[in-house]
């Protein structure tokens, strides 16, 4: 090859390579930066509060001197994430399993889009679980509209967090989400990093999990290639997310009552803080993630169909996995009878689980001075959807 043509070639390859500077505005911190934000945030009060609150039997100076001697990312998840996660997982749950993750390469990199029950915790968990089982934790990407202060924007681009807009005018959204699509696609395929997103936008206030075309022709926008190359080349992984109790269930099931009663109520600031705090310190029994084997075989054909069937051809795919590696447990089975008002899945629980499980949702219910009966009906739907979906593949 003439070395004129070489040059060339090799000067259009850099002049599209992407670099970290380019996405400074979406992007986590790096090693680099980490200490400066450690010093803003050590100036923040609502900061300080917040970490005699999660530590309360650690001495806020120690605590201000393990921060201000850690040099990397990593360290700050092993050493100051990791332990906070873990103790949720002690005294708020029964234990968190995985399947799926010991067959995925630890050396590649994956999209995982998985259903979304929790603000914090899907994530978090899942990061837990990929450290345990020898993989490099993911990046995770959390929409603005959860950043209420500056200092939680610092706090969760320490933790790999990179920022998602919402509610842009037209232009700026679609500038956004290509901006979005091409840091999705650098991370695994220049940086080998891998990244979670849920696969709507939200949480699934009803159980009912189902992918957002949106979401995937927002991934599709940087591919260079074909719509089957496009997606063969970020590996994605459908994961299923499993909690036996979604602490914030009777918080949703209140969200539907009050748009029942005004069409255009929408949460505030304060009621996502409060969702948070309700996910990470609610009883959730036992929760289970299963990941799929990435998506490769099952994209072949898809380039013959048109570019809308494409999309729900794929978020279909998704759906499947999702809806098939979801694991079932007794108060599922339980909604389900109720909603369906038969036995059909008796063999699946017994008396007493049954009295568990209503316990617990008559005192998730007593916490609402509100419509019971509507409350109890979607809580009932909420646990019983996952079984429909189950069922119906």
């Amino acid at each position: 090859m003439p070395i004129v043509i070489l040059l060339q070639r090799t000067k259009f390859i850099y002049a599209n390579m992407a670099t970290d500077q380019e996405f400074n505005e979406l992007r986590p911190y790096r090693d680099h930066e980490i200490h400066q934000v450690f010093q803003q945030l050590l100036k923040e009060e609502s900061f300080i509060e917040l970490l005699k609150y999660l530590f309360p039997h650690v001495p806020i100076n120690d605590f201000v001197n393990q921060l201000l001697s850690i040099n990397t990312i990593k360290e700050f998840q092993i050493g100051v994430v990791y332990p906070f996660i873990k103790e949720i997982i002690k005294d708020t749950t029964k234990g968190v399993t995985a399947e799926g993750l010991d067959k995925l390469d630890p050396n590649k990199s994956y999209i995982f889009i998985s259903n979304h029950r929790d603000i914090v915790l899907d994530s978090a968990f899942l990061n837990i679980l990929l450290h345990e089982h020898g993989h490099e934790t993911s990046e995770i990407a959390i929409g603005d509209n959860l950043l209420i202060y500056p200092w939680i924007t610092q706090l969760v681009k320490l933790n790999k967090s990179f920022v998602v807009r919402r509610n842009l005018p037209a232009r700026q959204m679609l500038q956004s989400s290509n901006l979005m699509s091409k840091y999705i696609r650098y991370n695994i395929t220049e940086r080998n990093q891998s990244v979670w997103i849920a696969q709507r936008e939200g949480r699934s206030k009803d159980g009912d999990d189902r992918t957002q075309t949106s979401l995937l022709k927002m991934i599709n926008m940087s591919g260079n290639g074909d719509f089957e190359q496009n997606f063969k080349e970020v590996q994605i992984v459908p994961l299923s997310i499993s909690y036996e109790y979604d602490p914030c269930d009777y918080l949703k099931a209140h969200e539907f009552l009050l748009k029942r009663d005004n069409p255009d109520y929408k949460k505030t600031q304060a009621d996502d803080l409060k969702h948070m705090g309700s996910g990470i310190k609610g009883r959730k029994g036992r929760v289970h993630f299963k990941a799929a084997a990435p998506l490769n075989e099952e994209l072949v054909g898809l380039n013959e169909l048109d570019k809308h069937e494409r999309l729900n051809k794929l978020a279909e795919i998704i759906d499947n996995h999702i809806h098939s590696n979801y694991k079932l447990w007794p108060g599922n089975f339980i909604a389900a009878d109720f909603v369906n008002g038969n036995k059909l899945f008796a063999s699946k629980y017994t008396k007493e689980d049954a009295d568990v499980f209503n316990a617990y949702i008559n005192e998730h219910i007593s916490r609402l001075n509100a419509d019971k009966e509507f409350i109890h009906a979607c809580l009932m739907e909420m646990y019983a959807n996952p079984v429909k979906n189950f069922y119906n593949g």
